[in-house]
């Protein structure tokens, strides 16, 4: 299913002027608090009737102000994740599912409530009440009801805000196994550069109310002048295959046809992966670099340098491993005479790249090039 969304509003001191196609899979909403993330996610649910615009597929149409539709919230079949579970407290956790599948219409394809309890793996919680769960728990509960809707498309709102590092650890592969496995498109708010690294199919930035670039996440991720919760998060995707796991703690990839080293990874040899490469922890070198303890070494050529307002300047890297960007200073990258078209090596530390920046790469396009 192919989302077509368009919608315009006026508040008082904010406009959303937003167009965009969500396709199959995960469609993120990328960009600073402010941008319209939520506003728009508001719009597709019904909570927000905006003044103009068209919320359609080619069968489904959920709001064409021109046409005079304008389709009540509980009409939409969807299945909405907020930041917290809000799940009933006096009900539990079976009773919250089948609150879900309670709304499913008799005539829609539903899932098998033994699937979604293992696909999420909630199977042992069923009997306990909400107030025993943890975060993740409840997120993963919530998933489950919104799947049980049996809904035309979900919506999550920043699920994973009100979530510690560990709890976000232990549900962003439930969401890569929804993403892979679960045939619902998803429209994901976040403005986590490694979320949306990790989990988008496509990835439509926003600021300031409307779109400024949209595409596969490696493409987006990987555009220097695209900047949505600025440069300090800045960072491009690779995908690459596991080869082996070595004794003394690394895992060795292939990128490309490049080696690359990581830190132990929980993903047996055949698996892909995408791994976010930050861009403050790439070093650039005109020549190949010899005697460094870094193992991880990019030859490519420079595709754009992007500088700022400050003293920073985004250089973009083409490799055989994809696009990578490497965050230097204004005065290195003169000093350096650094052009597109020029060569260039990419220096990465094994130990730099964060377990929360390695996930699963199924059912991405992270090597895509713009």
């Amino acid at each position: 299913m192919m989302l077509e969304i368009a919608v315009r509003h006026a508040f008082e001191q904010f406009t959303l002027d937003a167009a965009f196609r969500a396709p199959p899979g995960v469609t993120v909403l990328f960009g600073r608090s402010g941008s319209g993330k939520t506003t728009i996610v508001n719009a597709v649910a019904g909570l927000l009737m905006p003044k103009s615009g068209r919320i359609a597929s080619s069968d489904w149409t959920l709001l064409d102000t021109a046409q005079g539709v304008r389709l009540r919230p509980h009409r939409r079949r969807l299945g909405y994740i907020f930041q917290e579970g809000r799940l009933f407290p006096h009900l539990t956790v079976r009773q919250n599912l089948n609150y879900g599948a309670w709304f499913a219409p008799k005539d829609a394809p539903r899932e098998n409530m033994g699937r979604i309890m293992d696909l999420l793996g909630i199977g042992h919680l069923l009997n306990r009440r909400p107030g025993t769960l943890s975060g993740g728990e409840k997120q993963r509960v919530a998933i489950g009801r919104a799947l049980l809707s049996a809904p035309r498309l979900i919506l999550a709102d920043e699920p994973l805000a009100a979530l510690d590092e560990a709890r976000k650890a232990e549900i962003l592969p439930y969401f890569e196994r929804l993403r892979d496995e679960v045939n619902v498109p998803v429209l994901y708010v976040s403005h986590s550069a490694s979320e949306v690294a990790r989990l988008a199919t496509t990835v439509v930035a926003l600021e300031a109310g409307r779109v400024v670039a949209q595409g596969p996440a490696a493409e987006v991720l990987g555009d220097p002048s695209v900047l949505p919760v600025g440069a300090r998060e800045a960072g491009a995707v690779l995908t690459a295959l596991v080869v082996r796991h070595h004794d003394d703690g690394l895992t060795e990839l292939d990128a490309g046809g490049m080696l690359l080293f990581l830190p132990r990874v929980a993903a047996a040899p055949g698996s892909t992966l995408r791994v976010r490469i930050a861009a403050h922890d790439v070093i650039l070198s005109r020549e190949r670099p010899e005697g460094l303890s870094a193992l991880n070494i990019l030859p490519g050529l420079i595709h754009d340098v992007h500088s700022g307002d400050g003293p920073g300047a985004i250089v973009a890297l083409d490799t055989a491993a994809g696009r990578v960007l490497a965050r230097i200073t204004r005065r290195s990258a003169t000093g350096m005479g650094l052009e597109p078209g020029m060569t260039a090596h990419a220096i990465i530390k094994t130990v730099s790249v964060a377990v929360s920046d390695i996930g699963g790469g199924s059912a991405c396009r992270a090597n895509s090039m713009p």
